[in-house]
């Protein structure tokens, strides 16, 4: 399992999902990942449906979890965001008390954006977004270096972030 994107107190909690997609249901889940605020007629027309078929299996999706929501990609200079980072941290334990504890406490934190929890040197990584290097310093030092479950830190500075819309709905078996 790992957690994604904090929203306020709450986030989104990513598990495998073995529900099965046909071609149609993976063209949609493409042409909305590209663009989410397609009207259903536009969408309807991109995966060759009628519109009230499209609309009934957009809905189908969203019930079943599939589709999770839909956002807004915002600028994050037009928030005050100046310098984003990665996190790496190491916990002085592997228990599931102290994973929980700092789980919970970083998706507190506004200025984490996303949790990791991973397999190998680290045990978390954490996409947050700040101010400025001393913004950054701060919350090293105060929220993460001074918590008993934290052993180690290291951070990467993010230069650039590009995301790539497409998620592998296209994989089929045999391909």
């Amino acid at each position: 399992m790992r957690y994604l994107q904090p929203e306020g107190p709450h986030y989104i909690r990513c598990m495998g999902n073995s529900t099965a997609l046909d071609r149609t249901d993976r063209q949609i889940i493409s042409a909305l990942r590209k663009n989410a605020r397609l009207s259903n007629t536009e969408l309807a027309a991109l995966v060759g449906l009628a519109p009230s078929s499209c609309l009934q299996r957009v809905r189908k999706l969203e019930s079943r979890g599939v589709i999770r929501g839909y956002h807004a990609e915002v600028d994050p200079a037009a928030l005050g965001v100046g310098l984003q980072a990665i996190v790496a941290i190491r916990l002085s334990r592997h228990s599931r008390a102290f994973v929980d504890s700092f789980r919970e406490h970083v998706l507190t934190m506004p200025e984490v954006r996303v949790v990791y929890h991973v397999a190998g040197a680290s045990d978390f990584l954490l996409h947050v977004a700040v101010q400025d290097a001393e913004h950054l310093r701060e919350l090293v030092l105060g929220a993460f270096t001074v918590r008993p479950e934290v052993a180690h830190v290291e951070t990467a500075l993010i230069f650039e972030q590009v995301r790539n819309v497409e998620l592998p709905v296209a994989w089929e078996r045999g391909r």
